[in-house]
């Protein structure tokens, strides 16, 4: 679609923050003005509809879409999201280790085993760890701190973790992402510490490296996304 805007601004709104295009309000795919509950947000999108060229290129605009998703999608009916990130906790990546080389072990010991410790401080939820691959049913009193947890997200923090979750297959990385314990970087390194152990072992793959340079990208986005709804500031 060609760029018909000149101006972007940020307006005051009576849910919070809207961006207008030329006076123009933006709506989201389904019609919904796209408001948001920052300022900080608000001058984010803002930005990435300034930078725009002659033809308006969606994958862009990150934060537009993901802000798009939480009004359409996640706002109306949060409950199968909160549900999914509880499911996500019932499988962390964290809690599959592997058995041998010693290595490797001790290399995903020294990534994961601080983040279980602040889940469980933080959060209340003591995950418990199995080597292998077989699902490992972890103690409902776990699964329940994290439902009160996600429980209190705001729509907003709720779609910034789901997405951090589905990029690091990890529950726990993706709350301590929210909560500010560790950064994106942080975050994809834990998750990838099996990868990097791999590469580091048998030599690199390229394509392997775009596919995580890609990843670590949307995370740094969904990071941005988060401290500007003021998570973990």
């Amino acid at each position: 679609m060609k760029r018909f805007y000149r101006t972007v601004s940020v307006i005051d709104t009576d849910t919070g923050f809207g961006i207008t295009l030329d006076t123009r309000p933006v709506h989201t795919p389904e019609r919904q003005p796209l408001d948001v509950p920052t300022r900080t947000l608000a001058d984010a999108i803002a930005e990435e509809w300034a930078g725009q060229g002659p033809t308006i290129d969606p994958s862009g605009m990150p934060l537009t879409q993901l802000s798009n998703v939480v009004i359409d999608r996640v706002a109306p009916d949060p409950a199968p999201i909160r549900a999914e990130l509880v499911a996500y906790g019932g499988s962390d990546l964290l809690c599959y280790r592997a058995d041998a080389p010693a290595s490797l072990c001790r290399r995903e010991s020294q990534a994961w085993d601080p983040l279980l410790d602040w889940a469980a401080d933080a959060l209340g939820a003591r995950l418990t760890v199995t080597s292998g691959v077989v699902h490992n049913a972890q103690p409902a009193e776990a699964l329940a701190a994290f439902g009160r947890h996600i429980g209190a997200l705001a729509p907003f923090e709720l779609a910034g973790v789901r997405a951090a979750a589905g990029h690091l297959g990890s529950l726990v990385l993706a709350l301590a992402l929210h909560g500010g314990r560790i950064d994106a970087v942080a975050a994809h390194a834990a998750a990838t510490v099996d990868e990097a152990f791999q590469a580091e072992r048998w030599g690199p793959d390229g394509e392997a490296i775009r596919r995580q340079a890609a990843i670590l990208a949307e995370l740094e986005q969904i990071e941005r996304f988060l401290r500007a709804l003021g998570a973990g500031a």
